[in-house]
């Protein structure tokens, strides 16, 4: 099949971001190539956990939500403080609600409201615990067809069975196997609907969490014929006088196309916290040991592209990333294994967090961006040494796991592990201060002080288990705090933790249509940034779950929206 020489919108990148651009604007009338330079599509949304955090959605009002536009952003700004900007932040929520049900009735996203869902900073004006975080529903990823294999795989370090995917209610049922019926038949359903699939094949075709959002979307693409390029990398956005005309792009054999575009160039290939050197300069911390969740494919190209014609970057708010804190296994064979430490275990009761010396620093049951950000206060520890631990003892580690350690029934592989070095066990909490180059005395104080807290149900440090977020990743059963448990039963463990991220928030200059503006303001005509290219509207702060998809899959709408306005002969469907 021919190259296309000539399209109305080139889209660059392929998350959701991208793929919501391609469907908006092939529904409006309008031809789309979107390019790829991965040989999967997917980007970073295909490894994440796929919340968007979209208010006063139908589906909210329909659960029972009184949310309200004032009230939405009244949190927004509050909890962004003064880097907050009005015109974004409305621009967002009064598109949010058209965007997503125009995605609904247009191609084959579905989503489903998350009944318990506070925001993260419960403690600001305008906070909601449900209402406005919704969860893609799971997908057969036979739709897909021989298109299957081109989507990309999630992180095996977020799959249990060596290649089930699992969302937040099928872990809440493995975890629950044998306790009730209802969990017991839906566990078994589960792993025999997996292991058919690897009868078949390499992987499981249930599909949930980001993967089901990008073959929800990538569906949506392939069915409206829109050609996805893959190993299709773009070198130069090509502008006349006044706009963007298309771009120069190679394909996987090293061949240089052009590509015309009568329209637009939307630029969504998500950020730059793949680029090592461009990431240390906005983290100020070079010689820190700092590992990235996000896809490898964001390397900054599309910024770059933008920057070549003119386009600036927005101004640092409060951070350039999305924090999280990441563990990394280097395994005997020499692979480099990551894992982001997002919702499963810090939470979870017999769980503390200490830095280099012994102490706690900060409430192991806050957000991973709030985590993240105190992990960036503690001292330098070098790349390969961790800047803080997470210990529990075998109590917990059997119910909740621990990173890579899972719980039980899924736990295997503690003694590989232990071998590499990844967990930590020792017989007493002495001898874990001793492996981990922690005073004894100091780490035994923590424990103890921590161990009173859990008896009073009251941590009298950092409130762990006192706000409505901290305790819905609880353990309900836990009293008299869901957050808190002595750390008392031997063997003691523990994992190293690293700075890392999900992404950058810092992005390029766009006004509130997505438009790609220059170093005076003005808009590059024909060039559009969305996702992670886009800088975030949330000014470096991370208010909810979905805080990234929801803006993405929003100011795509609104890209498309706006090209539509620009030529009247491409009509908006009815």
């Amino acid at each position: 099949m021919p190259l296309p020489t000539e399209t109305d919108v080139i889209v660059i990148g392929s998350g959701a971001a991208g793929l919501a651009t391609a469907c908006v604007c092939k529904a409006m009338g309008f031809d789309v190539v979107v390019m790829e330079k991965e040989p999967h599509f997917g980007g970073t949304t295909a490894l994440s956990g796929a919340a968007i955090w979209i208010p006063l959605s139908r589906a909210a009002r329909e659960g029972g939500s009184d949310d309200s536009r004032a009230e939405v952003l009244r949190y927004l700004h509050t909890t962004i403080g003064e880097t907050a900007d009005t015109a974004h932040l409305e621009a967002f929520v009064d598109n949010a609600r058209d965007a997503l049900e125009f995605l609904e009735r247009h191609n084959h996203l579905n989503y489903k409201l998350r009944k318990i869902a506070p925001d993260y900073h419960c403690e600001n004006g305008g906070a909601t615990e449900f209402g406005r975080v919704l969860d893609v529903v799971e997908f057969d990823g036979r739709r897909l067809g021989k298109n299957f294999s081109n989507l990309r795989a999630p992180l095996r370090t977020h799959l249990v069975f060596g290649g089930m995917m699992v969302n937040r209610a099928d872990v809440r049922s493995l975890l629950h196997f044998g306790r009730t019926r209802a969990d017991t038949w839906r566990s078994i359903k589960l792993i025999g609907r997996y292991a058919l699939d690897r009868v078949r094949g390499k992987r499981g075709t249930r599909l949930v969490v980001g993967s089901a959002l990008t073959a929800q979307l990538a569906l949506s693409v392939l069915e409206a014929g829109i050609p996805v390029l893959l190993n299709a990398s773009a070198s130069e956005l090509l502008k006349d006088d006044k706009r963007v005309t298309g771009i120069k792009y190679t394909t996987q054999d090293g061949v240089a196309h052009t590509l015309t575009a009568r329209c637009a160039v939307v630029l969504a290939a998500g950020g730059f916290a793949a680029h090592k050197g461009k990431s240390q300069s906005a983290r100020g911390r070079p010689d820190v040991g700092h590992f990235s969740m996000a896809s490898t494919s964001a390397t900054a190209d599309g910024q770059n592209l933008a920057q070549d014609v003119g386009a600036v970057m927005a101004p640092k708010a409060k951070s350039a990333f999305f924090w999280a804190p990441v563990s990394i296994r280097q395994t005997q064979q020499g692979e480099l294994v990551q894992f982001a430490h997002l919702t499963l275990d810090r939470a979870k009761p017999g769980v503390i967090a200490v830095n280099q010396v012994g102490h706690r620093f900060t409430n192991e049951a806050d957000s991973y961006h709030r985590f993240g950000t105190a992990l960036q206060s503690l001292p330098e520890a070098g790349k390969t040494k961790p800047v803080a631990w997470l210990i529990c003892d075998a109590n917990a580690l059997l119910k909740n796991g621990l990173g890579l350690a899972r719980p039980f029934p899924a736990h295997r592989g503690y003694r590989k592990l232990i071998q590499d070095n990844y967990l930590i066990k020792e017989d007493s909490i002495a001898a874990l201060a001793d492996r981990l180059s922690i005073p004894t005395e100091t780490l035994a104080a923590t424990t103890e002080r921590h161990n009173e807290f859990a008896r009073s149900g009251i941590d009298g440090d950092f409130a762990k288990g006192a706000s409505a977020h901290n305790v819905s990743l609880g353990d309900p059963a836990n009293t008299p705090n869901p957050c808190l448990a002595p750390i008392a039963q031997a063997p003691f463990y523990a994992i190293g933790l690293h700075s890392g991220d999900l992404g950058t928030a810092l992005g390029l200059k766009t006004d509130t249509k997505a438009r790609v503006l220059n170093d005076e303001g003005d808009p590059i005509e024909r060039l559009y940034a969305v996702g992670n290219d886009m800088n975030s509207i949330m000014g470096g702060t991370y208010p909810a779950a979905g805080i990234t998809l929801g803006p993405a899959l929003t100011f795509a709408y609104v890209a498309a929206r706006n090209i539509a306005e620009k030529y009247a002969t491409k009509k908006e469907p009815k």
